[in-house]
């Protein structure tokens, strides 16, 4: 089955899955995770509760009891599993994939994620060949409502930020749940409305078709900064002043400047494998160490939760937090970013002019080469680089990362398609233009 993924289990409903493989996972898991509950939320997708009802099924055919979120945000089921004591959860959703997709999303005790090596590769074999045999006495579905509570949590993070002009964009997705009754009228709302077909846009904010709107209205508002959601929001991404799209990578250093230089928080910053050097660099002037590490949920939480880290992110919007269980929220992370934001205003420093301050390296962005014969185009492009200059620094997880004295890059495959993806970054553009072109050239 194509939809158990590295981190998850998702594809295209009706096609990569279907609602008796849905049963079948939820009857399945509370023998996977030892545990006779399992707390469940789900998104707004058109088949999101069709999959809600035949996982439920399959999860008290199984004996346990289903605690029912309802509509919630991915990061609402991270942060009640681990408060609330769950040895397991699964949100419902796809992300920021189209429309026609649909998936799920476990975790297990603490909300440490599950993913295919440490659980969803044994439940898939579970799923595949072993037939459910409903037990006699069956579980029940339990309504959890939380909203109040985590809305009470993330009042810690509300600060006074009326000096600033806001313009949200909610993508049609679940932070729609949440923003109003955090920052009410203040915002400049837009597309704010729960709709899993997504009328105005996908909701994914790295793609930059779907960031144009933003963009416009940033400008026509004459907004401080523009912020715009994926669809179970989990992730979260930003425009500056002058409608510039903002390198998620790059606010870990804003993030930064709450978590380390106003709060003192202790502790080593995590960034994934494809962040700037800029942000490294910035936050080792801060006195704090930086783990680099691999990219997505499934090893980032666990790894800060491993260092007790202070905070991370990601180069794909996700940020995560020691106080949020080590788990991502993107509204936490809104919540933090704006109040540094105000700050920065009231000191008369606009966004774009702190980032630019951060952001001393010329980079490439992530591009993707079609190439199905993924190791042998990532070792050929190793051994060009390294047979010609002298490394400073060679990782070889999630693909390479190796840095040389005025320039580096990342090379990683897909997980789940025939691309490379590569990200270059060097001391000026002259340098960064070279290196690209002799880079096309091993992979062409």
């Amino acid at each position: 089955m194509g939809a158990f993924k590295a981190y998850d289990f998702r594809g295209v409903f009706n096609k990569d899955f279907n609602l008796e493989d849905i049963y079948k996972i939820g009857f399945f898991l509370p023998t996977l995770l030892k545990t006779n509950k399992v707390l469940v939320g789900r998104d707004m997708r058109v088949s999101s509760p069709a999959i809600f009802e035949n996982l439920s099924r399959g999860i008290t055919d199984a004996g346990a009891d289903v605690y029912d979120m309802g509509l919630t945000t991915t990061p609402m089921v991270y942060y009640f599993t681990a408060k609330h004591n769950f040895d397991a959860s699964v949100m419902i959703t796809a992300s920021h994939n189209p429309k026609e997709y649909n998936g799920l999303k476990v975790s297990r005790t603490n909300a440490l994620p599950v993913g295919f090596d440490t659980g969803l590769g044994e439940l898939k074999e579970m799923v595949e060949n072993q037939t459910p045999k409903p037990v006699s006495k069956k579980g029940t579905v339990i309504k959890h409502e939380v909203k109040q509570e985590y809305l009470e949590f993330l009042k810690n993070y509300q600060y006074d930020i009326s000096n600033l002009k806001i313009v949200m964009d909610c993508s049609n997705g679940m932070a729609s749940t949440l923003v109003k009754d955090i920052y009410g009228k203040q915002p400049v709302y837009m597309f704010d409305e729960l709709d899993g077909t997504f009328p105005n846009h996908e909701a994914n904010p790295l793609e930059p078709e779907n960031v144009v709107a933003l963009r416009e209205r940033v400008l026509e508002e004459g907004a401080d900064i523009g912020v715009i959601y994926d669809g179970d929001a989990d992730r979260v991404m930003f425009v500056n002043e002058k409608g510039e799209f903002i390198s998620p990578d790059l606010m870990i250093a804003v993030l930064a400047q709450y978590f380390i230089k106003e709060k003192d928080v202790k502790g080593q910053v995590i960034q994934d494998i494809r962040t700037s050097k800029s942000v490294t660099e910035y936050i080792r002037k801060m006195n704090r160490d930086v783990y680099i590490w691999r990219v997505g949920r499934a090893y980032a939480a666990l790894k800060l939760r491993e260092i007790d880290g202070a905070f991370g992110g990601e180069f794909a919007g996700h940020y995560y937090f020691r106080d949020f269980y080590y788990s991502d929220s993107a509204m936490l992370a809104s919540l933090v970013i704006l109040h540094v934001v105000s700050e920065l205003k009231r000191q008369g420093v606009s966004l774009s002019q702190f980032i630019s301050k951060i952001a001393v390296y010329a980079n490439s962005g992530e591009i993707n080469f079609k190439i199905e014969r993924k190791q042998e185009a990532m070792d050929a492009l190793k051994d060009h680089f390294m047979d010609n200059e002298n490394a400073t620094e060679f990782m070889d997880f999630d693909g390479y990362r190796i840095e040389f004295e005025d320039w580096w890059f990342n090379v990683r495959p897909s997980n789940t398609e025939p691309y490379l993806r590569m990200l270059m970054e060097a001391q000026t553009e002259e340098l960064l233009n070279q290196k690209l072109s002799e880079a096309k050239m091993v992979l062409s």
